[in-house]
């Protein structure tokens, strides 16, 4: 009898062992030939693994490899291991094999990320309010009337435009200056990679404009309204009221208080505390939200001086006054809540002032801008979230100080070398906290945390660019893999990037969830704590949670009720421009 048990539970081992499974995450968009190659194998059970071999798709030539870095036991996965082929640089279609593991097919080639850079510019185009080209329709053309406002409570304003926010219909100056710069940004370092195949009124056909400054002039435009003199500036439209509302946006029925789909308030930046209800915001100055307005308004008139005079000057003069409002008025300017406690809880400045001070140095050569852009540079030398365990929503905004980056490029080398320390020492603290991960994973994971793995990618790639030093290579490489799909869920976070990926199919958006139309290009938030995701309002899956097997300390959902997940964000879409641009200058 104890021989017969012994042999039971030496069988109940083996089918243990026989069912454990392996996967091997890679980048389901491919690798440049000279790339830090580096796939991610995962084991339910710890497995030794020596060895991998890498196979030509087309030819059947394989190549055994034995440059394995044994990360150990992460949970929720028993073994892990880093996987390392950089040496194999020939073009083409491979797989990767490993014990009983096999990799999805993938390519190396120069033009693997061709084209790449165009497809977050769709999802822009269907962000579109007032006329928007995707749904052929127009939307919200009422907006707005000022509220908070003073003696100009109940004014009529025209505001009409811009971009929605991500899968509702709110509008904030926040997340849409920082994209106008984003795009802006990125066409200025690679301005021959965009292709011209939509108007400006994002519908098909060529208007001899890059797509990219037919989209950041929407912006624009839009952020004129929002500056309609020299002393009024609107920081919000709509509020969390919103939410009451799931359809198209043309079929918006929520009753603000002046008629059911009728007019929206109109929040004006404010240097206090303040809200509609018992929910206030903790505001205290203007200069995150003007300086926002400032930057974006010098990029834009560099940009456009040679396509439209008469803009750029509009843009120029708008520029000069706001800088000299957020010199005035230090502090940071919060978005508004009505029915919930969630509003963009941006705390940090000088950020935005360093930046509109250094682009107002670049527009006008007067060296008191150059002087004020690095002392504000001087007082946040490291973008907080880099090395942080947590944040607050949006609480370090842009998650990219792109100020930095344009000091970084100043001919005086003493200020160079100050803002290139300040870079390093920001992907250092990331790189510290990753650790032994095998993903190499040092980003928190806060709500929109793809967002602060797209800024880490950029101020990476931009530092190695500036500074020539390759120290940080790996873990740039690693975190734009990342995205597509070298992660615990083997998920490509960018809808339709690749095109034959596997991306989010059930985004949180009403747009596909009534109408089942793609978003192609839009950026998801990303996995959260799985504390912030059990602690959100309303917070629910409708379909069985086919990645449990895969949560740690974080879980992401392609779920259409997981609004925290798999809701794609406008401003982090747009901030993919700049290393996309880049990867696609790559191409032959």
């Amino acid at each position: 009898m104890k021989k017969l048990s012994l042999v039971l539970i030496l069988l109940s081992v083996i089918c243990v062992v026989a069912e454990a499974e392996s996967w091997i995450r890679v980048n389901q968009m491919g690798y440049l030939p000279d790339d830090v190659k580096v796939a991610v194998m995962i084991m339910e059970q710890p497995e030794e693994v020596k060895s991998f071999t890498v196979t030509n798709v087309a030819t059947g030539k394989s190549v055994k490899l034995k440059t394995v870095r044994d990360m150990g036991a992460q949970h929720p996965f028993g073994g892990t291991a880093r996987l390392d082929f950089s040496h194999i640089t020939e073009e083409g279609k491979y797989v990767i094999t490993a014990g009983s593991a096999k990799s999805r097919e993938f390519k190396i080639g120069k033009s693997v990320y061709a084209g790449a850079n165009e497809v977050p510019l769709r999802y822009m185009r269907q962000q579109r309010c007032g006329y928007n080209p995707f749904l052929d329709d127009s939307c919200h053309t009422r907006d707005g009337i000022l509220v908070l406002s003073g003696k100009n409570d109940g004014k009529k304003v025209d505001v009409t435009g811009g971009w929605h926010d991500a899968s509702d219909y709110l509008q904030y100056l926040t997340t849409s200056a920082n994209a106008v710069y984003q795009m802006l940004f990125a066409y200025t370092q690679n301005p021959d990679v965009w292709a011209d195949e939509y108007l400006a009124n994002g519908r098909p056909g060529k208007n001899g404009l890059p797509d990219i400054l037919d989209e950041a002039r929407w912006g624009l435009e839009w952020m004129v309204k929002m500056n309609p003199n020299d002393s009024t500036f609107y920081n919000q439209i709509a509020d969390d009221r919103d939410h009451r509302f799931a359809g198209y946006p043309a079929d918006d029925n929520v009753d603000y208080g002046w008629g059911a789909g009728k007019d929206r308030p109109v929040y004006p930046c404010c240097g206090e505390p303040y809200g509609l209800s018992k929910y206030k915001n903790d505001s205290k100055g203007l200069a995150s939200s003007v300086g926002k307005f400032s930057s974006s308004f010098s990029l834009g008139a560099k940009v456009f001086a040679e396509i439209d005079s008469d803009f750029a000057e509009t843009l120029k003069r708008k520029a000069a006054n706001a800088y000299e409002v957020g010199r005035a008025n230090p502090g940071a300017c919060q978005t508004a809540s009505t029915v919930s406690p969630y509003y963009y809880e941006e705390d940090n400045w000088s950020d935005d002032m360093e930046l509109a001070a250094i682009e107002m140095f670049r527009a006008t050569a007067d060296r008191r801008y150059l002087n004020e852009a690095v002392r504000y540079g001087r007082l946040e030398p490291v973008t907080p979230w880099m090395g942080a365990d947590s944040a607050d929503h949006y609480q370090w905004y842009p998650f990219m100080n792109m100020g930095h980056a344009l000091l970084a490029m100043e001919k005086d080398l003493k200020i160079k070398k100050e803002f290139l320390r300040n870079m390093k020492a920001g992907l250092e603290r990331v790189r510290d906290r990753a650790g032994d991960n095998a993903f190499m994973h040092g980003i928190p994971f806060i709500w929109c945390s793809n967002n602060l793995t797209t800024a880490f990618v950029t101020q990476a790639m931009l530092y190695r660019k500036l500074s020539g030093d390759t120290s940080y290579q790996e873990i740039e490489t690693a975190m734009r893999d990342w995205l597509f799909g070298v992660n615990p869920w083997g998920k490509c976070m960018i809808v339709a990037l690749p095109e034959d990926g596997d991306y989010p199919c059930d985004p949180h958006s009403p747009i596909y969830d009534k109408g089942g139309h793609r978003l192609d290009g839009g950026i998801v938030d990303g996995p959260v704590y799985a504390g912030i995701f059990n602690s959100l309002w309303g917070l629910h899956l409708r379909n069985e949670d086919k990645y449990a097997k895969f949560h740690n300390i974080a879980v992401y959902h392609d779920d259409y009720s997981d609004y925290s997940t798999n809701e794609p964000t406008m401003d982090g879409t747009a901030a993919l421009t700049y290393f996309l641009g880049c990867l696609a200058a790559e191409a032959e």
